[in-house]
């Protein structure tokens, strides 16, 4: 009988997950779609159930290609959580979670600078203090919704919620309880009373299991099997936090090793083995060896999603003239950006269209154009928005070079951002670095929570397996004209921010005014 290794990725907008053989063969693919909730400006939750049912609804596809016989075993990564799910001791949510994109715990990172001993955060957790980290999200929920707060026993993050419902079992991967920061001691491994207490989070909030990504933790039970169509008794593993899975299944295990996983958002993600702490950049233990490797990041809240924008509103033409040719709209997008030279013409874009993340940690920040002139086309636009995505991974980049950390001479780029050569090439240029990027696209973090399916059940006999379920393209390098180029307006971008900062918050505190 076959025996096949099902991984599945519930990301913000949509769920994935593949059926692969020990070999890597993917014999099936299934994806859910569904929206993210923005009941304010900046703000960003989901009702857990979305997720929960549309797993479910993955892993039946799944196994309706196959057989639930044949299912040696089950592993769930998920989108960083946040504030995680919060729920009550019957553990029914209590309100929806507070997801990695939510800015509104700014009066709680104010709190935080202005009462806890911010060296010590960084010294134990290896992370700072910004909206982004659950730890503030929840403390959000502990002042501004006291009744909620009253009635909440346990926090957890996606894939561990949906584990729960399939087994129920309480556990926490590292990747997950280090991404929370604040609370998860990087060093030990483990919750930090000395925090919580400084914080104010009772670790009673926070699971008490807290184990390796590739660990089984439980077996489908016979309302999960009722749920999914899987056999009970299947095992089922604890996964961990989509952006170091999709780096492990980049290949990405060894020092050095660095993915730009660039979609939505970017995430530039280096692994290495615990050398250095940036307060600029995001450290978690990576979803591989957790105890001896941590995967560090950064990375821009907006990437494909400046391409999204510009294509829904201001690229309508491209897009009928698309559907005409029976072509992409960004491939039109992406002729007319080829054809304007690098730089632009003295245009930069500033990329902070949803706030900005590491390195700059201000939710504040707003997008520009600057240096307009009417000579300026709608290539000119496009492609300034590229290269400020560009000029954004770069900054990560140099944040982690500043730091010490061992990054390898190329860079690996996955996601959306990939499929475009042109992209990819502004990339090389500048970040004046060989990018490579996998011969096939769109699999991602599914792709390694079956590896670690196939290792936990022993059918694959060693992580760097993975290194030879996928290919990789032939590096593009950087044009040394191109680079010298984009270094100078590199500097301009970097300004540009500092200049402009002030009045880009007040632009923010405006917006935020009733005017009706």
């Amino acid at each position: 009988m076959k025996r096949y290794l099902l991984g599945v990725d519930v990301g913000t907008q949509a769920t994935k997950g593949i059926a692969v053989q020990a070999d890597g063969e993917v014999v099936a693919v299934q994806t859910e779609e569904y929206g993210v909730l923005h009941p304010q400006p900046l703000w960003a939750e989901q009702w857990p159930h979305v997720w929960l049912e549309a797993a479910c609804q993955v892993i039946r596809g799944l196994v309706a290609q196959i057989s639930p016989a044949e299912v040696a075993g089950l592993c769930i990564s998920g989108l960083y959580g946040g504030s995680g799910v919060p729920l009550d001791e019957r553990m029914e949510p209590v309100r929806p979670c507070v997801i990695w994109m939510d800015r509104r715990a700014t009066e709680e990172v104010k709190w935080v600078k202005e009462n806890v001993d911010l060296d010590r955060l960084f010294e134990i957790t290896g992370n700072w203090v910004d909206s982004y980290f659950g730890y503030t999200k929840i403390l959000w929920i502990k002042n501004k919704e006291p009744e909620s707060w009253r009635k909440i026993s346990l926090f957890l993050p996606p894939n561990s919620y949906i584990n729960f419902r399939l087994t129920r079992e309480v556990a926490i991967d590292h990747s997950s309880a280090g991404n929370l920061g604040g609370l998860y001691d990087i060093c030990a491994h483990s919750w930090s009373e000395e925090m919580a207490a400084s914080l104010g989070i009772p670790l009673e909030l926070m699971p008490e299991r807290i184990v390796p990504s590739g660990e089984v933790i439980g077996e489908i039970n016979q309302e999960g099997a009722r749920l999914t169509g899987l056999l009970p008794g299947t095992p089922v593993l604890a996964g961990g936090v989509d952006a170091p899975m999709a780096t492990f299944a980049a290949g990405a295990l060894s020092r050095g090793d660095n993915v730009a996983m660039m979609g939505t958002s970017t995430c530039w993600g280096i692994v290495h083995t615990g050398e250095a702490f940036a307060k600029e950049l995001v450290s978690m233990p990576h979803v591989v060896e957790a105890e001896e490797k941590v995967y560090t990041w950064g990375g821009s809240a907006t990437s494909g999603a400046l391409a999204r924008w510009f294509r829904d509103q201001l690229a309508q033409w491209e897009v009928e003239k698309a559907r005409e040719l029976g072509r992409d709209p960004f491939q039109l997008l992406d002729e007319l950006a080829a054809k304007v030279p690098p730089g632009c013409q003295g245009l930069i874009a500033l990329p902070y269209f949803m706030g900005e993340r590491a390195p700059l940690w201000d939710p504040q920040a707003r997008g520009a154009w600057v240096g307009l002139t009417l000579s300026h086309t709608k290539g000119h636009l496009f492609r300034a928005l590229l290269e400020a995505a560009a000029f954004s991974l770069r900054h990560a980049v140099e944040a982690g070079e500043r730091i010490g950390l061992p990054i390898g001479e190329e860079t690996l780029v996955v996601g959306g951002v990939a499929k475009s050569r042109l992209w990819l090439s502004i990339l090389a240029d500048v970040l004046g670095r060989p990018i490579r990027t996998l011969a096939s696209q769109g699999i991602g973090a599914p792709l390694a929570d079956a590896l670690l399916v196939g290792l936990a059940t022993g059918l694959v006999d060693r992580h760097e397996r993975i290194r030879d379920w996928v290919d990789y393209t032939e590096p593009l390098t950087p044009g040394p004209e191109r680079k010298a180029l984009y270094d100078r307006y590199y500097v301009r971008y970097r300004k540009l921010y500092e200049a402009l900062r002030d009045e880009l918050h007040a632009l923010a505190e405006l917006s935020q005014e009733n005017t009706r």
